[in-house]
């Protein structure tokens, strides 16, 4: 599912879009959704692509609440998208590339760890870290 979500993030930064997929299983491993970053294209400052799989799971199942879920992504989610995660009673959480910067998982403020987090996933770091990463400093470094 990780090389899913890192061809989803490839592809965001063909269209110019920070370079963040994710992809989003059920219990089975079956994917109900996957998507690129998408704000620039989309005129939405929340079209994460964490937030992005969520929406369109929860429209295909008819439920916001995504429990037995796996969310994949290729970089540690910022505040906002954790926040989702945890409404969304997604269940598990794998992180391929962490983000000093903008992650609030392991960085900044942890969100899972607050005690006013309503459900925590399990969180543990996938495969494709160091694709991931080079994807992001590409694309920085090219616009730069």
């Amino acid at each position: 599912m990780m090389a899913l979500a890192l061809e989803e993030a490839r592809a965001a930064a063909v269209r110019g879009e920070a370079p963040i997929g994710a992809v989003l299983a059920d219990a089975a491993g079956v994917m109900l959704a996957a998507a690129g970053n998408a704000p620039i294209s989309s005129c939405d400052p929340t079209a994460h692509a964490e937030i992005r799989v969520l929406r369109e799971a929860a429209a295909r199942l008819g439920n916001y609440r995504l429990p037995g879920t796996t969310l994949y992504a290729t970089l540690e989610p910022c505040a906002m998208c954790a926040g989702a995660i945890s409404h969304a009673r997604v269940a598990r959480l794998v992180i391929a590339a962490r983000d000093a910067k903008g992650g609030a998982v392991w960085h900044g403020p942890r969100f899972f760890d607050q005690p006013t987090c309503h459900a925590r996933p399990k969180v543990v770091e996938g495969p494709f870290a160091t694709e991931s990463s080079d994807l992001l400093r590409d694309f920085f470094r090219a616009r730069r």
